[in-house]
């Protein structure tokens, strides 16, 4: 009965992994798209110019870039669980600080040690779920999972934007670090035991820098992910405060206006781990391809757009295909990386996003800014930023890519 008791927790263990780590996106999400929406209410509180908001924008991104490769470090060497805990906690206690900013030098440096905190989840994530999943379902289990991302950016204004009009924004980020900190408490009693194995503490420790720093592979999907990233980073930042000021939309319309393009993501996300098993397999660097480019054309269908209708629907159709090329980059990538240097490879890939993520808030606030507060350059960068995905995922090699596939199934 003990025998048939522990066969059944251990095929319940994936799903609960899975669910946990799903919820855990969409908290970490809503949490840093909180800032997005309440950013033109902080500006007025503080009286910040357009670029000095790009700051603010961008201080979590500094932070959270600058902890991915050191994330996936910390993942491969101490387990997933342990990483996953520290960070939660640590990110939950800073979004409490946020509502508590008294000056601007106070909301940078509590926003960047958030990013600290949230900077070492999406290696110990991704990790865990490929831990948790057969190699034959890895692909479709971590497109999925990114689906998350797209569900908490759709869920923030929802959610966020009536407790920031009634409420205050200041309250709407204690609301969140309170969840965040007692969702800590379900993900530990659910998954106990945390500490791992000792046999498999000890294959972490056997990383050999050198060979993950120079594979090209990881490299290429570093420039993937970092254009197709400054597209979202940049939208998902600006689209809020582009739609209240220059499009004169009160805060009830973008709370409904804004979720559009990330529920479509989230759509693209669901889609593209099964398109590609099924219509592209051995052949998944041509839908990265594909779907890359199509981001670079409806991204210039925005950039072209005079109605705002125009804009929501070429958003819509980006974030779609832009969702789809992201994600199969990173269900892809899982095919191609064994898992002993899993954490530390995936850190520098997603190294690569958010530093996009840093970088793109602050170069759209200092183009609107130049440009008299129009948007019409800043869009033209994103398609510029998308054009360059496209072109990296040109050229990855076909051999080089099976041969890779073939050695991590063996």
């Amino acid at each position: 009965m003990e025998t048939l008791n522990d066969d059944l927790t251990q095929r319940k263990r994936p799903v609960a992994s899975f669910v946990l780590i799903y919820v855990a996106y969409i908290i970490c999400f809503i949490d840093r798209s909180a800032l997005n929406i309440a950013l033109s209410y902080i500006g007025k509180d503080f009286n910040l110019s357009t670029s000095t908001l790009g700051v603010v924008a961008s201080a979590f991104f500094f932070s959270y870039a600058l902890m991915q490769i050191p994330g996936g470090w910390l993942t491969d060497k101490f387990g997933t669980k342990i990483t996953i805990i520290v960070a939660i906690s640590m990110w939950s206690i800073f979004t409490v600080l946020t509502g508590f900013a008294w000056s601007l030098a106070s909301l940078l440096v509590i926003r960047v040690l958030f990013g600290i905190g949230e900077g070492t989840f999406p290696s110990a994530s991704l990790k865990q779920i490929s831990e948790e999943v057969s190699y034959d379902h890895r692909s479709q289990a971590t497109s999925a999972i990114i689906s998350s991302n797209y569900i908490g950016s759709a869920i923030a204004p929802m959610m966020m934007a009536p407790i920031i009009a009634f409420l205050g924004w200041r309250t709407a980020f204690h609301f969140m670090g309170i969840i965040g900190l007692i969702f800590v408490v379900v993900y530990f009693f659910v998954l106990r035991p945390i500490k791992s194995t000792k046999s498999v503490t000890t294959n972490r420790k056997k990383i050999v820098w050198g060979q993950v720093l120079s594979n090209r592979i990881i490299w290429q999907f570093f420039i993937v992910v970092f254009g197709l990233s400054v597209v979202t980073k940049g939208l998902d930042t600006w689209m809020p405060t582009y739609l209240l000021q220059s499009r004169h939309i009160n805060l009830a319309g973008v709370a409904w206006m804004v979720p559009l393009p990330s529920l479509a993501a989230g759509v693209g996300a669901v889609l593209s781990g099964f398109i590609m098993v099924k219509f592209f397999k051995n052949h998944e660097k041509w839908l990265i391809a594909l779907a890359s480019l199509l981001t670079t054309v409806f991204m210039f269908g925005m950039y072209r757009s005079s109605t705002l209708a125009g804009v929501i629907s070429f958003e819509v159709l980006t974030y779609f295909f832009k969702s789809i090329a992201f994600s199969g980059s990173f269900a892809f990538f899982a095919q191609l990386m064994t898992q002993k240097a899993y954490g530390s490879s995936v850190g520098i890939v997603n190294f690569g996003g958010q530093l996009a993520g840093f970088l793109a808030p602050i170069l759209i606030g200092v183009l609107v800014q130049s440009f008299g507060g129009s948007y019409s350059v800043a869009f033209l960068f994103l398609v510029f930023a998308a054009g360059v995905a496209f072109l990296a995922s040109l050229t990855f090699s076909a051999k080089e890519l099976m041969n890779r596939k073939q050695n991590v199934v063996k």
